[in-house]
């Protein structure tokens, strides 16, 4: 598949099976902006799975599980709805609406309910700002005539991918190797992260398009 300027780079469209999934959506006419919304709820009961986590005990480790996948079916979603909407030829300026808004609302409910689980919402609540930075940048970026920048450390791929080790990790592992630092459980040590490194992002894709637009 063709590199496209304003989209998002994946190594996972090139895959055979991710194709093939791809085709059979496409042959059925799925509405790419219904994708969209399926990875958006898939993301918003992934933050509620986790949040509840901090309420239960019995039962909390397949809540975590139960997180993990949603959020991964989350970026499955992310990937499938630009490749449908290539595919059947009707990507629109309304979809672009539909390919960014659920994205926001979809970090802002893992990270917050990462946060829940972890003992500080307000610790999600940063990420989920943070995060919401580095696609603000690329935005205005692009609306200025410069390239969209993905460029990490900390882009979507990346916070989701710590989200999803660390639901699994706080799922699986025995009770006896979960991580605590200070008073600061796992998922919040890695919100943390998420924080520092999605500030980093941002700064640096607005130092890439600050040099794109000046040449």
């Amino acid at each position: 598949m063709t590199a496209e300027p304003h989209r998002r780079p994946i190594a996972a469209r090139n895959l055979a099976v991710t194709g093939a999934i791809a085709a059979w959506l496409i042959r059925r006419r799925t509405s790419p902006d219904a994708i969209s919304a399926a990875g958006m709820l898939a993301a918003i009961v992934a933050g509620l799975a986790f949040a509840a986590t901090a309420r239960v005990e019995a039962g909390a480790g397949a809540l975590w599980v139960m997180g993990a996948v949603l959020v991964q079916l989350r970026l499955l979603a992310n990937l499938f709805d630009g490749m449908v909407a290539v595919g059947r030829g009707i990507a629109s300026p309304l979809g672009e609406l539909w390919n960014e808004v659920p994205d926001r609302v979809s970090d802002t409910a893992v990270l917050v309910g990462l946060g829940v689980a972890g003992g500080s919402w307000s610790l999600g609540l940063a990420a989920a700002l943070a995060a919401m930075a580095t696609a603000y940048v690329r935005a205005v970026g692009k609306a200025a005539g410069g390239p969209s920048d993905f460029r990490g450390p900390m882009a979507k791929q990346q916070r989701m991918a710590i989200a999803t080790l660390v639901a699994l990790w706080c799922g699986l592992a025995p009770e006896a190797w979960q991580v605590s630092w200070h008073g600061f459980t796992l998922p919040a040590l890695a919100l943390v992260a998420i924080t520092a490194l999605s500030v980093l992002t941002a700064g640096r894709r607005l130092a890439g398009i600050a040099r794109a637009l000046a040449r």
